[in-house]
């Protein structure tokens, strides 16, 4: 096999990115389903969009994302690495991010959008052209994220 190929399939196997992209698509699956039984989902185009794209929601994929790639490195590396203590900070971050910087913008936008429509049907404005309502987090989304991922980082660690 040639070396470019071997370090592809290297990296496509490895414990960690496995541990990110499984966290992921779980994340992403878990939020569907519940989606589901609520009886949000209308269409198929919506069931795709709640697979692979759409933000918000229980449990939290960021979260699940860097938890699950954090535990990892921390096993592989271990916590006096560096590499480990960069990707616990990231972590933070993230997961502070969610709760308040992207839950804050989600709320000011749909207010914002609701004025504007107000302010279109009384004349106001013309032709009011809304602003995308970002989905952040609540502290359990954020919770229930970083504990599967911390599950799925766990369990991936083990393959190698």
């Amino acid at each position: 096999m040639p070396i470019a190929l071997q370090k592809f399939v290297n990296f496509l196997t490895n414990p960690i990115f496995l541990a990110g992209i499984f966290s992921w698509l779980s994340a992403q699956f878990l939020k569907t389903v519940i989606e589901l039984f609520y009886g949000r989902i209308k269409s198929f185009k919506v069931l795709l969009e709640s697979m692979f794209w759409r933000t918000g929601g229980m449990p939290s994929s960021h979260s699940a994302i860097v938890t699950a790639v954090c535990t990892s490195i921390g096993i592989k590396e271990g916590p006096d690495s560096s590499v480990f203590i960069l990707s616990l900070l990231l972590t933070f971050i993230t997961m502070r991010d969610a709760v308040g910087v992207r839950r804050s913008s989600g709320v000011q936008s749909k207010k914002i959008n609701e004025i504007g429509t107000e302010l279109e049907s009384n004349g106001y404005l013309k032709e009011y052209k809304t602003i995308k309502e970002v989905n952040g987090h609540t502290p359990i989304q954020v919770i229930m994220g970083a504990i599967l991922g911390l599950v799925i980082g766990l369990s991936m660690s083990l393959l190698k």
